[in-house]
């Protein structure tokens, strides 16, 4: 008895990549190519004119519909559908975020076909495709609700002042601090906040409402 193949769309806005990832999964016979879309928007036409794909092969820039809205509409509509992203970035910020959209694991476009197929059968058998961009570490800090940092009174007190014109002297002064231990809380919040400058702590204070204009 013949074993069923995987189905699976790609989904990228270069015809060329495409059609050649296309053409590279025909070559392995527990694969069925089902369509080919160039934007998300596409994939969103095409999906219903098909037997639901396994796997999506998901780029993630792309013009009228990203890799980002793509994968949050699948996850939303299609639930059963995985997605593999297939990019070209390689930060933590593309990584972490269509994860949190949904996608069950994230290769470089510079993969090899044989790891490209590896990854579609492990997504199918266990859920989940895990390699050195998607540590088992990440995937547990995705999946754990996120916690509101919390600041002591001292903290409250040293960024307010921070959305002043003081100068970091001047704010240890009215805090009745050495400047060093002022320095302290600037280093510490920076770090804490994934912050690199006094702007940036601005810009938190004003957007998380810590201090009113």
């Amino acid at each position: 008895m013949e074993t069923p193949k995987i189905r699976i769309a790609i989904v990228d806005d270069h015809t060329l990549f495409r059609h050649g990832v296309t053409a590279l999964m025909r070559e392995f016979d527990d694969l069925q190519v089902l369509f080919e879309a160039d934007n998300g928007q596409h994939m969103q036409q095409l999906i219903t004119e098909y037997p639901l794909p396994h796997v999506v092969l998901m780029d993630i820039n792309m013009p009228v519909l990203d890799g980002f809205g793509a994968t949050c509409w699948l996850k939303d509509n299609y639930p059963t559908v995985k997605v593999l992203a297939l990019s070209m970035f390689e930060d933590d910020k593309a990584v972490i975020k269509m994860i949190k959209c949904g996608a069950c694991g994230y290769l470089l476009k510079e993969s090899s076909p044989s790891e490209v197929h590896e990854a579609i059968q492990t997504i199918v058998d266990k859920g989940m495709y895990i390699n050195e961009l998607v540590s088992g570490k990440m995937v547990r800090s995705l999946t754990a609700p996120e916690a509101a940092p919390t600041f002591s009174k001292n903290e409250e007190a040293f960024i307010k002042l921070c959305c002043s014109e003081l100068t970091y002297k001047e704010i240890a002064d009215q805090m009745f601090l050495s400047p060093r231990t002022v320095d302290n809380y600037r280093e510490a919040l920076f770090q804490r906040l994934n912050l690199k400058s006094r702007t940036g702590l601005v810009l938190y204070a004003i957007q998380n409402d810590l201090v009113k204009l």
